[in-house]
């Protein structure tokens, strides 16, 4: 196995200091800098060199745009800045998230079930705002989920991101094997959002299980192994006494075989593992998706109408408004106050009722069903006295007002009071009512589906050749990859395949070699590489032939 390849050498950006490395890819390193204004370290990703084809620099250029336009969500590592060294290398300035990924931090500790339901509910809402702005993610592993100092969860590496409606039936792509969706592993088959929600709940399961969900203590592990068992084993046991039976069926509905009987959206399956905190008395993880409800503006309110002062108007209860107003009906209004006016007769008739009819001038009128005569000045308000030596005849002034005179002025108060109160609540609520929902804006940046990851996935093999046996068999051999972490191998037959072939991919275990028969006169075969310890495919496949 030949040696890690040495870092490249980091570039002089203006208003950065270079730090240290922070990791190698096979397409870029990341290094961590101190940004000088704003004073704050950040990890800053440089392309390689020899990585700077003109397709590499386009996908890197996609990336920043994507996660520049999705950086606002908590749960996804932000991007301050992209711009080209002077040595012509493509870099991106990002967050530094300076604790362990969760592919260390489950190899190495217990992730405790309220974390991972935490962990859970914070991606589907980072997943859930991709969707919703018409990006896929599509290598969702604990690897790409950094950690932020303030411990959330920060999803990365959407360097083989594609918009939603420009997946292709038979594209290409890197991909991590044990977090996969078992469509990707068969041509013709669909590759839309359901695989970001397989990928992860695959990734809460792995917190959970300390393993991927297909990897057996003890193996074999290879990549067919795996693949085997994604495409065809139920979902296996966590193995935990702490996790309760439900958040396993929402896992194993997260990870069905097929894409439509998983949950419909990232939201439904955060709504659904929220329901599994509140069975396990939680405080509930906050899913943060976009909120759009502030964009619609009703149609009979101009652009500049948006935030608006409205004139005071006073309404009547007992009839609708005739202004002419179009906006009438919605209006939120306020009632002048009516100050008790002291009558010529000396404060003898009772005050006027506020909650009659407003006449003009904004004085209230009496009703027509009082008693005393209709039609005269405060006849309807003043009654009889009684006769209790009071001075004064009914009807006259000065005549004194019943005691039952008086107690009416409270309640008929109280009632309009009470009707002021329901029309305001019933004008309130028909302004505060909910708009119609937004359609989801999609935004479909072109995003070359084949390109390279910028990082975690290894270089293809080369100069795939094969050769005739005398015993008929084709020896097919190819150069190895070099890189430090160990790499192995698998093929599978593109042209000439005997008619027994199940038309899986074989690993090699390591071999840069293998024998097939020859079952026609020209056969081909497809070898890609894998990370043995992560079981991460190359972005590309190379095909020979004999």
């Amino acid at each position: 196995m030949a040696g890690r390849r040495p870092p490249s050498p980091p570039p002089e950006i203006a208003g950065y200091t270079h730090e240290r490395l922070l990791g190698s890819g096979g397409f870029a390193d990341v290094f961590l800098y101190t940004q000088q204004l704003p004073r704050r370290s950040v990890a800053v990703k440089v392309m390689l060199a020899h990585a700077t084809s003109p397709q590499a620099r386009e996908q890197f250029v996609a990336e920043a745009n994507v996660m520049a336009q999705l950086s606002t969500h908590p749960s996804i590592v932000t991007i301050y800045h992209a711009d080209t060294a002077s040595d012509a290398r493509p870099f991106l300035v990002m967050e530094y998230c300076p604790r362990p990924n969760l592919s260390v931090r489950y190899r190495t500790e217990r992730i405790g079930v309220a974390e991972a339901l935490r962990i859970g509910v914070r991606l589907a809402g980072a997943i859930e705002t991709a969707h919703r702005a018409g990006i896929l993610h599509r290598d969702i592993k604990p690897a790409n989920v950094l950690t932020t100092d303030y411990g959330w969860p920060a999803l990365t590496d959407f360097g083989i991101s594609v918009a939603t409606d420009a997946v292709e039936e038979t594209d290409t792509i890197g991909l991590s094997i044990p977090w996969a969706a078992p469509e990707f592993f068969s041509e013709g088959a669909e590759r839309g959002p359901a695989g970001d929600i397989y990928s992860l709940s695959a990734t809460i399961y792995t917190l959970l299980a300390g393993r991927s969900p297909f990897e057996r203590e003890g193996g074999p592990n290879g990549a067919l192994d795996l693949i085997t068992r994604i495409e065809r084993d139920p979902v296996p046991a966590i193995g935990r006494d702490d996790v309760p039976e439900s958040l396993g069926q929402v896992l194993a509905r997260g990870m069905a075989k097929s894409a439509r009987d998983r949950f419909a959206t990232a939201a439904d399956l955060a709504r659904a593992i929220q329901r599994v905190e509140q069975e396990l008395r939680l405080s509930q993880t906050t899913l943060d998706v976009p909120d759009t409800s502030w964009i619609h503006v009703p149609d009979n309110v101009g652009e500049d109408l948006r935030t608006r002062a409205r004139s005071v108007v006073t309404v009547n209860p007992q009839a609708p408004a005739t202004t002419g107003d179009p906006l009438a009906g919605e209006r939120t209004v306020l009632r002048p106050q009516v100050v008790p006016q002291t009558p010529p007769d000396g404060g003898a008739s009772r005050p006027r009722d506020p909650h009659q009819g407003a006449g003009p001038g904004g004085h209230a009128q009496s009703g027509a069903g009082q008693a005393g005569a209709p039609g005269q000045p405060g006849a309807g308000l003043r009654q009889a006295a009684p006769s209790d030596g009071a001075p004064g005849t009914p009807g006259q002034p000065g005549a004194a007002n019943p005691p039952s005179a008086r107690r009416r002025w409270p309640v008929w108060a109280a009632v309009g009071g009470v009707i002021a109160v329901v029309a305001s609540g019933v004008i309130i609520g028909a302004l505060n009512a909910p708009d119609a929902p937004e359609p989801t804006p999609t935004v479909t940046p072109t995003l070359p589906p084949d390109e390279p990851s910028a990082a975690a996935h290894p270089p293809a093999p080369a100069d795939v050749e094969g050769t005739r046996e005398a015993d008929g068999t084709v020896t097919f051999s190819w150069v190895g990859v070099e890189d430090d972490a160990e790499v192995t191998y698998a093929w599978m037959f593109t042209r000439g395949a005997p008619a027994d072939d199940s038309g899986e991919t074989r690993d090699t275990f390591g071999a840069t070699s293998v024998s097939v028969p020859a079952a026609a006169d020209y056969v081909c075969i497809s070898v890609i590489s894998i990370y043995t310890e992560t079981r991460t495919v190359s972005n590309e496949s190379v095909e020979g032939c004999a």
